[in-house]
């Protein structure tokens, strides 16, 4: 299955209401670590998921979320 990054980033103001879109909506990710750049002033978001296609990894998020969210598709390399 595909693998994708998804970056997602609110203004300052909105912060709150990212958190608690996220916290309200039926999806297993509010309920798994992320890494977030809130709380040095960044206001963005990152996942790493697996999903079918670009669209089921945006389903994973709330509207307001995935609307702000941009979906790149991963995989790991080795580096030498």
């Amino acid at each position: 299955m595909p693998c994708f990054l998804l970056h997602h980033r609110h203004q300052p103001d909105d912060c709150r209401v990212a958190f608690v879109s996220l916290k309200a909506y039926d999806s297993p990710l509010p309920r798994r670590p992320a890494i977030a750049s809130c709380r040095s002033g960044g206001h963005a978001i990152w996942w790493k998921v697996k999903a079918a296609t670009a669209a089921d990894a945006l389903a994973l998020l709330p509207v307001f979320i995935a609307t702000r969210t941009s979906v790149t598709t991963v995989s790991k390399v080795e580096i030498p």
